[in-house]
């Protein structure tokens, strides 16, 4: 025998030596024996149970999606059944007592192992034309079964083929019935040896997943016509291929689901490179040749930069994606690129600072909190703690340039807002923060009595702007004082906040006035009656929240929840009184007295419409 066993084995030959080592690998053998050495030879060593064990453990280990008859294709042949399960299915033991047997088999003189002598070769002949005979004896009727239903890549129905030849539904079934059982029959016997034999090896060719167009490539005669029913051998040789079901153009050995759950399952910690990736796909049983094109079919995995990741449906996670592979912060601008897909903008600033996993590392960038380094807080924030660092006060040059050195803020800015209120000037060019003697502002309501202010789930406020011809001509309007002091805002102060399309300035003279949010509004089409809901964040970015204008062919409470911001449907009244009382501020076991008690002392008189209050 001249047959190694990864001859006999083709994961073997596909699997990284890497993996199979150190399962593999047996003092008394050379290295790699499993290709190195003729099989015999190798039991002549360590027995024919440590070889089978050996190919045992790896099975289990490294295999054990795959059927037993893709791992060891003989014991198609020497156990048909049991060929058709896996290692994970069975376990090692059985997986064992199964090797062993075929190994053993192997290893008998051809006459005992066969019980007769062998019989003269028959001559070759090509493949087709011994198919084709198969269907030669069959008279028309059957073939046009044959061609139009039991191979044809649109099957026709059992109705029409009655219809055709004038018998009943129950009479093509039947003979369909019939032809299988000619086929399995032939495919049984002696004249049908190369074709199983190509079956089996096509197995180890097409792995555990591969395009369906391979198919038809795989050998050059699998494009020949059958003469007798007009189609591609290989629509023929696709129906002898059991375990492998058909899905999204791809052929895959066992559930689809589940190759691709696996997958993804291989990405779960991360981005991974591209030629990495592949080579981990290839212990899944498939080709290498084709892995990169089965991971960009596997739904919520992409091809990023060279690198594969995960890609789940939340835009955070997207995010989150493309910062691991950069490596380094980006602009918002930058990751909506990255992203490729129809994500605003505004949304995804709205997002990286609203979640744990993003951090502010400059004006305009961000990147993942594991990374560490500080967080960018906005100008003025970023100028107190250089004071603080300074010991209690600093000199302004030193302040402009640790700023302007470190971050994307330029020296007028930086100044500006060192000359403005929260500093004072202690010597000349030096400065120090504003003394804290004073008494906060103390507004007349609070937030969550202010009027058309509303607490959202993570604990932010947020103002309703109703949406007009002022503010789309690009004219300031007025903010709420128990809002603006929310923000930390007092009388004659002011406050810059950040969007994509320019700063928005917030000033308090002789009340609070919020600069023009036109460009805002331009960044989502907004009409006359649409909603923006805002707020600001510490970092002094201004984030947005659009919702449209409610249509009028809405039940009145939902009329009222989107007031508030909330458009998931609701199962009762009473679950909707519950949001609102949660969204200004109530307890969450408030009652319809006390909800509309507070949006009267709010002056909500909009929403208390659509209560019928």
């Amino acid at each position: 025998m001249n047959l190694s066993l990864s001859d006999l084995a083709p994961p073997l030959r596909w699997t990284s030596p890497g993996q199979i080592a150190p399962i593999a690998e047996d003092p008394q053998l050379p290295e790699a024996w499993w290709q190195a050495i003729p099989l015999d030879r190798a039991c002549a060593v360590v027995g024919a149970q440590a070889v089978a064990g050996r190919l045992a453990d790896l099975a289990v280990a490294l295999w054990g999606h795959l059927l037993l008859g893709d791992i060891l294709p003989l014991l198609r042949f020497s156990d048909p059944a049991e060929s058709e399960r896996t290692p994970e299915n069975l376990g090692r033991d059985v997986v064992h007592k199964l090797f062993s047997g075929v190994v053993e088999r192997l290893l008998e003189p051809a006459d005992q192992r066969q019980g007769t002598p062998v019989a003269p070769a028959r001559p070759e002949r090509p493949i087709p034309v011994v198919v084709d005979e198969v269907f030669g004896a069959l008279d028309d009727r059957q073939r046009a079964i044959a061609r139009d239903r039991l191979y044809a890549a649109q099957r026709v129905t059992l109705d029409e083929l009655a219809q055709r030849f004038s018998v009943t539904r129950e009479r093509i079934r039947q003979i369909e019935r019939d032809l299988r059982d000619h086929v399995e029959a032939w495919l049984a016997g002696a004249d049908a040896a190369p074709l199983a034999a190509h079956l089996t090896w096509l197995r180890t060719r097409l792995g555990s997943a591969v395009p369906a167009d391979d198919l038809a490539a795989a050998v050059p005669w699998h494009r020949t016509e059958l003469a007798t029913l007009g189609i591609p051998v290989w629509r023929f040789v696709r129906t002898l291929l059991t375990g492998y079901d058909q899905v999204d153009g791809w052929l895959i050995a066992g559930g689809a689901d589940e190759l691709r759950e696996k997958t993804r399952q291989l990405f779960a910690d991360g981005p991974r490179p591209l030629a990495e990736a592949v080579t981990m796909v290839t212990q899944l049983g498939i080709r290498e040749d084709v892995a990169e094109r089965w991971i960009l079919a596997v739904p919520q995995l992409r091809v990023l930069e060279g690198h594969v990741v995960p890609w789940p449906r939340s835009v955070n996670d997207k995010a989150e994606a493309v910062l691991a592979v950069a490596g380094g912060p980006l602009t918002p601008e930058a990751i909506q690129e990255r992203i490729g897909e129809d994500y605003s903008l505004v949304g995804i600033r709205n997002q990286l600072t609203a979640d744990d996993r993003f951090r502010r590392v400059d004006r305009n960038k961000y990147g993942l909190t594991r990374w560490g380094g500080e967080e960018y807080l906005g100008i003025r924030e970023m100028i107190a703690r250089e004071i603080e660092r300074a010991g209690g006060e600093a000199s302004v040059n030193t302040v402009v340039a640790s700023l302007t050195s470190r971050y994307d803020v330029s020296e007028s800015s930086v100044r500006a807002y060192a000359g403005g209120p929260g500093f004072e000037r202690t010597q000349r060019g030096w400065i120090r923060v504003a003394g804290a003697e004073a008494e906060p502002y103390s507004p007349r309501k609070d937030v969550s009595e202010t009027r058309r202010c509303f607490r959202s789930r993570d604990g932010r406020w947020w103002h309703r702007v109703d949406v007009n011809a002022e503010h789309l001509r690009g004219s300031g309007s007025p903010l709420p004082t128990g809002f603006a002091a929310h923000l930390g805002m007092a009388p004659g102060g002011q406050l810059t906040a950040s969007t994509p399309s320019g700063d928005v300035v917030i000033s308090w003279h002789n009340q609070p006035t919020m600069g023009s949010i036109r460009n805002v509004l331009a960044d989502f089409n907004a009409a006359e009656g649409d909603h923006v809901f805002l707020t600001v964040s510490d970092g002094g970015e201004l984030l947005t929240r659009y919702l449209p204008a409610g249509q009028p062919q809405m039940p009145a409470l939902n009329r009222a929840l989107h007031l508030i911001g909330y458009t998931a449907p609701v199962s009762s009244e009473l679950e909707g009184l519950r949001l609102i009382g949660a969204r200004v501020g109530l307890m969450e076991n408030s009652t319809r007295e006390e909800v509309v008690g507070r949006l009267r002392e709010r002056g909500d008189r909009d929403i208390l419409g659509f209560l019928g209050e």
